[in-house]
């Protein structure tokens, strides 16, 4: 985002509110209570969106000095993310190729060979096996070449560790991730790092926890204590990059930026900017740090929601730790809101008292979104 565009942002919005207007679609719109409660469907977003999308998996700094690694869980499979010496990143089913056994119990450290704990079999950082012990006699003629860590295709971009959790299936991640080159960059993706995170099992469908984080309808009613007072009331604009989205939600402060000489508006300060990326993250950028909501969907009524406080590399030290932990328990506390809610949506599915959910004119990101995933399906 260039600086004409933040200008440009602003001066939308408060148009908007001048003339007492929201930011509308031009229809309703309806959403399928299927959608959120059938097996079938959520089998078919397993083929076709969790394990044929390009997923991120991990922020770059969470691997941060060659022999580095993490465990992970991502589309019901357990990952092996590491950095080998030359600093390229790899990523690997965290499976031994012998008995299948899980390789790496461990959540994260730095090591350059990883040894099953059921026999031993030795791997290096690059997935290569090294070592059978009693090889030569318990496994006469095995090719070592067979026996490798199961790669998935995976890459580093934008300070973000992308994966395809296939192992037989084929990313494009340039032209995935390249609608939101500049976004990245403007944001400072590359450099940061994380100063907090927490695991949350949330049992509700997945689309619902995005469609709550994508429209600014509810926030003078659901946030009245916590974040509501601190926002303008319904207002909100949206832009889709591909099928990702960026979302701009201003403000009280807004009027006071309009006072200001254009040069000197910054959208962050007088707004909250939120990329939706397609289809399960979202990266909402704050004054000094950014919120990273990722979504890992178990069944069509289970979601294990990775909830991060990201912020300048440079800060994340012991200094600036009380900050951080604040700033993550408001929006753990904004969040938990949102997802309470969610919560109780995905119970009254379950009741039938309505076959559609209903998108008015300015919850049109919800429906675009479901339009995007949709599409996505074969």
């Amino acid at each position: 985002m260039d600086r004409d565009t933040e200008i440009a942002l602003l001066e939308e919005l408060a148009g908007l509110k001048a003339n007492g207007m929201f930011f509308l679609d031009p229809e309703v719109a309806a959403s399928p209570v299927e959608r959120y409660t059938s097996s079938e469907r959520f089998g078919a977003e397993m083929r076709s969106l969790f394990r044929g999308t390009p997923l991120i998996a991990a922020h770059a700094s969470e691997l941060p000095e060659p022999g580095a690694f993490m465990t992970c869980s991502l589309s019901g499979l357990p990952l092996l993310l590491t950095r080998d010496r030359d600093g390229a990143v790899h990523v690997f089913l965290n499976v031994c190729r012998h008995r299948g056994a899980r390789l790496v119990v461990d959540e994260k450290g730095c090591r350059n060979a990883f040894s099953c704990p059921y026999h031993a079999w030795t791997w290096s950082n690059r997935g290569e096996l090294r070592g059978i012990p009693h090889g030569d006699s318990g496994f006469p003629g095995l090719d070592r070449g067979d026996y490798g860590l199961r790669r998935l295709p995976a890459t580093e971009r934008h300070g973000l560790i992308w994966v395809l959790a296939d192992p037989e299936g084929e990313a494009d991640f340039e032209t995935f991730s390249a609608p939101l080159t500049e976004e990245f960059a403007w944001c400072g993706m590359e450099n940061l790092a994380i100063a907090e995170s927490d695991l949350l099992e949330i049992p509700a469908n997945w689309k619902i926890l995005v469609e709550g984080g994508i429209e600014a309808y509810h926030f003078k009613v659901a946030h009245r204590d916590t974040i509501g007072p601190h926002f303008q009331d319904n207002l909100s604009t949206y832009q889709m990059f591909g099928p990702h989205m960026r979302s701009v939600l201003p403000r009280t402060t807004l009027d006071a930026a309009l006072e200001l000489p254009p040069q000197d508006r910054s959208i962050r300060d007088h707004a909250n900017v939120l990329y939706g990326v397609f289809p399960t993250n979202q990266f909402l950028v704050m004054q000094d740090h950014i919120a990273w909501i990722s979504l890992d969907p178990r069944s069509e009524g289970e979601t294990t929601v990775r909830m991060t406080t990201l912020a300048p590399a440079e800060d994340v030290n012991e200094a600036r730790a009380g900050h951080w932990r604040r700033n993550h328990a408001i929006t753990r506390t904004t969040l938990a809101e949102d997802f309470d809610i969610g919560v109780a949506v995905q119970a009254g599915l379950a009741s039938g008292a309505n076959e559609t959910l209903t998108f008015g004119r300015y919850e049109g990101a919800l429906d675009t979104f479901n339009r995007q995933v949709e599409a996505a399906l074969v």
